[in-house]
């Protein structure tokens, strides 16, 4: 009988503060080893009962192959059933058999498993003969790689006879007449072809581990199997150089010691990664430069848009693992109820988010603002000195929304725990000296992204925004402040932080932006459906922008409170209803009027009191809530 697992309570402890040793994260994988092999068993089951779910291929033969694989190479089928590509595939299937997924012919996802059994044969190199399914004439072998057949390219889905003898592979197309050709191919050995896509490898360090670049695998995405997208020669020369400039920062091989001793929050061991899959495509909304996403499904994995430099690849990577160790912490302790209603702020999206979602934020960000900790002062890893910024910046949000957990949500023992060990490390970090100037950017950053946030996302109940409307033009004392109502979400648009983003490099806004104002409010950005995928924000660096800043960010983010007054009125003007300009006008207002800023607590107050107005009534708007001091 299986012993239950026991987690060490120090193992835990070290992961609660956003970091971990070896031994913390060795504890996770076998974590997920356990619930690999009970997903697997539950898959099993149902095939057993419906063994016509996989179609042409049979159960008895794909069980026997993965059996006589395990008897010689044991270590090589544990490596690939715990591979994020068969996590992925594996939990598509079984949502897929519940019910809650849609995507191919269900024979095509459930036949998968042949594959699997095959690539165990071939790592093996025991023999096997199976039939596995063929997407648009090209069968995917999990972490191998893609072999696609010669001939006539078949559509569609389709069975293909597979037969592996001695490490070699040959596949048969099952109908007669469609114009493909057998192809014979060796996976571990065979060069890059037309007919052989083997899966990228990125080594860690020279002879060491490699961790994958997919490109090929059809579970490879965060929700339905989607086709190849090969990387050019080119695409891929400059993953490998990134690569290596991640590895440089974050391999304590390397020399670079980090801060925290290579446990704590921030680091993250490269070879713990087991792939990474570049963006499979774009957004409705806008580029996706600078966006990442995980999934619990897949410990070690993460999908990444081809970011601007090692660094923010190493910052991307640790961000995206403090996931992973969240997902399987999730996986072993249940750390909150909620029923997932989404409406609280998340400092590093523009749209509501659920209390699962804040948690993983936090887990996230932790992470991400210990990685510049540990950058901070090293000119190499950090030529600009950005550094600093960016750690004031993620210390301060992630504390506000660890406030919001521990007052929010219902957490479980295992939660609080988590709750304060994070809270613990956040405290720690906000009393550490920092360069004055970046924690001033930060404080502002910080808080112009929540000011818009409250603008476009909240709003005053009916009665409160009468009563404000009132006040305003008789003189009334404003009501008392009331709870403010989700704006629902077919009324939201995308948005980017533009303003916030200009912070991080003040010194670069460029002057030709003081001399035209620009008519657009710059691109959108759509919020991903992914987990916690992050919204671009500060964090990754300033994006290439579709039309220069607007000439007011620029006023305010140089100190120039009052000449970006009132061109944020002109703006409003030009572009009525914009809360962007409104929101601009109260955080130059405020810096030019400190004892008023205590509108920046609910502006959407102060928004519904103007609502009507012109811009000329803002003043005498801002003069008058903030004298008043309304009950709550």
């Amino acid at each position: 009988m299986q012993q239950p697992m026991r987690m060490p309570g120090h193992w835990f402890d070290e992961l609660a503060a956003g970091g971990g040793s070896v031994e913390a994260v060795g504890f996770l994988v076998a974590g997920e080893r356990a619930r690999r092999l009970l997903l697997l068993r539950e898959l099993l089951s149902r095939l057993e009962e419906r063994p016509a779910l996989l179609g042409p291929a049979g159960l008895g033969a794909i069980w026997r192959a993965v059996e006589r694989a395990e008897a010689r190479r044991p270590d090589c089928v544990e490596e690939l059933l715990l591979s994020p590509e068969v996590g992925s595939w594996l939990a598509h299937t079984l949502r897929r058999l519940h019910g809650t997924a849609a995507g191919s012919p269900l024979w095509v996802d459930a036949g998968h498993l042949a594959a699997v059994a095959l690539v165990a044969a071939v790592r093996a190199g025991t023999a096997a003969e199976l039939v596995v399914p063929a997407r648009e004439g090209a069968v995917a072998l999990p972490t191998l790689g893609l072999a696609r057949l010669p001939g006539t390219p078949l559509l569609g889905f389709q069975p293909v006879h597979a037969r592996v003898r001695e490490g070699e592979l040959l596949l048969v197309p099952a109908g007669r007449g469609t114009g493909a050709t057998a192809l014979t191919v060796r996976p571990l050995t065979a060069p890059p072809s037309a007919l052989w896509w083997p899966t990228h490898r990125l080594p860690v360090r020279p002879g060491g581990p490699e961790v994958a670049l997919d490109d090929t695998d059809p579970y490879r995405d965060l929700g339905h199997p989607i086709p190849p997208q090969r990387l050019t020669p080119r695409e891929l020369d400059s993953w490998q150089s990134l690569f290596a400039a991640a590895v440089a920062l974050l391999d304590p091989a390397s020399g670079l010691e980090p801060r925290s001793g290579g446990t704590g929050p921030g680091t993250v061991r490269p070879e713990e990664i087991g792939r990474i899959v570049p963006w499979p495509g774009r957004l409705r909304h806008g580029p996706v430069a600078g966006l990442s996403a995980s999934t619990a499904d897949a410990f070690g994995s993460m999908v990444v848009a081809r970011p601007p430099d090692g660094a923010a690849l190493a910052e991307t990577m640790v961000h995206e693992f403090q996931h992973s160790k969240l997902g399987a912490l999730l996986h072993l302790f249940a750390m909150l109820d909620d029923d997932r209603e989404e409406e609280h702020y998340a400092p590093w999206r523009p749209d509501p988010r659920h209390l699962p979602g804040l948690l993983h934020g936090a887990y996230a960000f932790v992470g991400v603002a210990g990685f510049w900790r540990d950058r901070i002062g090293d000119r190499a890893a950090d030529p600009l000195d950005l550094a600093p910024f960016r750690f004031a910046l993620r210390r301060l949000q992630t504390r506000a929304v660890l406030r919001t957990l521990a007052t929010r949500a219902a957490l479980t023992g295992p939660g609080r725990r988590l709750v304060a060990g994070l809270t613990r490390t956040v405290d720690g970090w906000l009393r550490e000296p920092v360069d004055g100037r970046a924690v001033a950017r930060a404080r502002a950053a910080a808080a112009g992204h929540r000011v818009e946030w409250r603008l476009r996302n909240l709003r005053c109940a009916d009665e409160e925004r009468a009563g404000l409307g009132a006040a305003l033009r008789t003189g009334a004392p404003p009501p008392p402040v009331g709870q403010p109502l989700l704006v629902p979400a077919s009324e939201r648009t995308h948005w980017q932080d533009e303003r916030g983003a200009l912070y991080l490099r003040p010194d670069i806004a460029p002057d030709s932006a003081l001399d035209v104002n620009v008519a657009a409010t710059g691109p959108g950005v759509a919020s991903v459906a992914a987990p916690d995928a992050a919204s671009v924000t500060v964090a990754r660096g300033v994006r290439p922008r579709a039309t220069p800043p607007l000439r007011a960010d620029v006023l305010l983010v140089r100190g120039e409170a009052a000449a970006a007054r009132e061109a944020y009125r002109k703006r409003w003007s030009e572009a009525p209803g914009d809360p962007h300009p409104l929101a601009g006008w109260l955080l130059a207002h405020t810096a030019l009027h400190p004892g008023h800023r205590r509108l920046l607590a609910r502006p959407e107050r102060f928004a519904a009191a103007v609502a009507g107005e012109e811009p000329e009534v803002w003043e005498h708007a801002a003069h008058r809530l903030a004298a008043a001091r309304p009950s709550a």
